[in-house]
């Protein structure tokens, strides 16, 4: 399926996550996850020619669509936006075709020792869900994939054929937080024991004993979830960049991050209000929690009934900000 830049992402929560960021025309800023470059636009729009925004995506499909933002400088899909004649008028965009994990070195990289906002839309692209190749998604019978970097790393076919028992149980309780895990690693190993499991479709096949009709999607969802976190190892790259974005970010520089499941919104809420991915306090000698952020929302941010009827997947979006001190 092709997608252009329109299509690829609707962005979650918008005008709240790029108004979060209280932007400074000449400030520094990095979009995490580029995507289809919505985000991305509205940050630019809000920039001057000092200005500069950095964007994160690891999947050659979103850096296509740097094009799409930038069509009368297409070379801006390999680095920066020109800096002479009518770009010089226009802030500086950088993309870079990597994980977010490795935030702090690909700023280093580019010289740059502080920025002034982070903006993340975490979780899946509607691309990903929509691409029938991917295999994101239960609703199209494609490879068991799910990698948001093709070019590395195992495939969810790789974990449900190669995990042993008790590793495939603790991956679908950690991070599908389904309570049948056990009996689920136990059947998909039978499973694989008569033919390997290559497929959505043979991975629905195997499971859909287990699961009740009425919790069927759910659950199925909840399995998906599981293995393409494990594949990508999205919480270990979650904590390390808000760890690296808590180093990175001047005084006064803002946090503005878009979770759609409890295990990321709980990492993004305890390094907000502790400063640690595990939500230790720790507390001065007055007992006073220290942490390098102060909250701007005081409640999550979450979309509109408007939003949320014409973007469903937006629905179980939640929206967080903080200011470094």
């Amino acid at each position: 399926m092709v997608k252009t830049a329109e299509t690829y992402h609707v962005p979650v929560l918008l005008k709240a996550s790029v108004d979060g960021l209280d932007i400074t025309p000449n400030g520094t800023y990095v979009d995490v996850t580029f995507g289809g470059g919505g985000h991305s636009r509205e940050i630019l729009s809000r920039l001057g020619p000092g200005g500069r925004l950095f964007g994160f995506d690891q999947d050659a499909d979103a850096e296509n669509n740097v094009r799409t933002l930038f069509p009368q400088a297409p070379e801006a899909a390999n680095g920066e936006q020109p800096g002479d004649g009518e770009a010089a008028n226009r802030p500086t965009f950088t993309f870079v075709r990597s994980n977010f994990r490795y935030l702090k070195n690909w700023m280093r990289y580019h010289n740059v020792d502080h920025i002034d906002g982070l903006l993340g839309d975490l979780g899946v692209s509607s691309h990903h869900f929509d691409d029938e190749s991917r295999g994101f998604s239960f609703r199209f019978d494609a490879p068991l994939d799910m990698r948001m970097n093709k070019r590395a790393g195992k495939t969810a076919a790789d974990i449900v054929n190669e995990y042993d028992e008790g590793q495939l149980a603790d991956v679908l309780y950690l991070y599908g937080e389904l309570r049948t895990s056990r009996r689920i690693a136990s059947t998909l190993v039978k499973a694989r024991q008569q033919k390997p499991i290559a497929t959505t479709h043979d991975l629905m096949e195997a499971v859909e004993p287990l699961f009740r009709r009425d919790r069927e999607k759910k659950d199925l969802a909840r399995l998906f979830q599981a293995l393409r976190i494990e594949v990508n190892h999205e919480m270990d790259a979650l904590r390390e960049m808000l760890a690296a974005a808590t180093e990175l970010l001047a005084p006064g520089g803002r946090l503005s991050i878009i979770t759609y499941h409890s295990l990321e919104d709980r990492i993004v809420k305890n390094v907000m209000k502790t400063g640690r991915a595990d939500g230790k306090v720790e507390q001065d000698f007055f007992g006073r929690v220290e942490s390098p952020f102060r909250m701007i929302t005081s409640k999550v941010i979450v979309p509109t009934d408007e939003e949320q009827q014409s973007n469903p997947r937006s629905r179980s979006a939640k929206l967080r900000i903080a200011e470094k001190k």
